[in-house]
């Protein structure tokens, strides 16, 4: 690879909307000396265009079939795969592609998607309950800056630089698979002996849900894909981790359960055993609280992260056993 490979940004979308025309310009505003842009809309569009730009008709096909279509139309020796509503640090390309120059064997380079300081306030509670200490977990370090450089196994395609002849050797995406295409081929990357670095400074804004039905329904499709690929690609998914919001819905069946059986009255003696984790839970639930309205600069977006937290796992634990259960997902 050269010192300033030539770089293909690649944008999947259903039509040209507000996002990309938000995007697009924050890309060219990219400091790398040579790169292209390849927007892949449904159907064809004439009406806009932007320097460095190709728009070019995909058809009525998924995410993962349009970022493939990469293959046959790329230029570029790095193929650099962003979301629609995603846009990038001018220095976004000088931090990741460093990583690749330091060994050969580095195949894909993923880095944070942080919530931008524009967003709605509901799209900020999206976010937070992902950046949260505990809705995050160890997944925090895709929506903050955190952490060091180090090596990872799953990364998702809002903010995924891969080598074009790698992303070639593998077959690209599975198709098979929405959401939890880029899970594959990060597996497949792995696979094939290759390996995947995080940089946390290679940075990208994502916008978030712009409601609760929206929020949810992404939460469930991810937890439904990854009991699946629990099941299917133990190597990547089967992680003690993603089983997390299943025990504790189990814990709060049990705590329910309880207090139906024997009331308040009838359960002291076991009262420490039932209610710790859960006094627990809700005192870190605070303190997530405080550091979000601390770190967005307003208590709404905290105080509603706690209900959204909570939520979410229980929805997560929910969806990840429909996953376990089900034998074939479809599209």
């Amino acid at each position: 690879m050269s010192g300033y490979p030539k770089v293909s940004i690649i944008i999947p979308v259903k039509e040209i909307n507000d996002y990309i025309r938000e995007s697009v310009p924050e890309i060219l505003k990219l400091d790398w000396p040579d790169y292209e842009i390849i927007i892949y809309p449904d159907k064809a569009d004439s009406k806009h265009k932007w320097p460095k730009t190709r728009i070019i008709a995909s058809g009525k096909v998924g995410p993962a079939e349009k970022r493939d279509l990469a293959i046959r139309d790329a230029k570029g020796e790095i193929l650099a795969f962003l979301d629609d509503d995603a846009y990038p640090e001018p220095d976004w390309l000088v931090r990741m592609i460093h990583c690749f120059h330091e060994d050969s064997k580095v195949a894909a380079v993923g880095g944070p998607a942080i919530t931008p300081k524009h967003d709605g306030v509901l799209q900020k509670v999206s976010g937070a309950v992902f950046e949260s200490l505990v809705g995050g977990g160890k997944a925090r370090n895709r929506y903050l800056c955190i952490g060091d450089h180090c090596l990872t196994e799953d990364w998702p395609t809002v903010n995924l630089l891969v080598r074009a002849d790698v992303f070639k050797q593998v077959g690209g995406f599975d198709n098979s698979y929405w959401p939890g295409e880029d899970t594959k081929l990060c597996l497949d990357i792995i696979n094939a002996g290759y390996i995947i670095k995080y940089d946390p400074e290679g940075v990208v804004y994502h916008h978030r849900r712009s409601d609760l039905i929206k929020h949810f329904k992404q939460i469930g499709n991810y937890a439904l894909h990854r009991g699946h690929f629990a099941k299917i690609y133990p190597k990547t998914s089967l992680k003690l981790f993603y089983f997390v919001p299943t025990l504790f819905d189990c814990y709060i069946v049990i705590l329910l359960i309880s207090l139906l059986n024997y009331g308040f009255n009838g359960i002291t003696d076991i009262v420490i055993l039932i209610f710790v984790p859960l006094i627990l839970y809700l005192v870190l639930l605070i303190v997530d609280a405080i550091i979000i309205s601390i770190r967005y600069r307003n208590p709404i977006v905290g105080l509603l992260t706690i209900p959204m937290v909570f939520l979410t796992h229980v929805w997560y634990g929910v969806r990840f056993v429909q996953g376990l259960a089900t034998k074939k997902l479809a599209r």
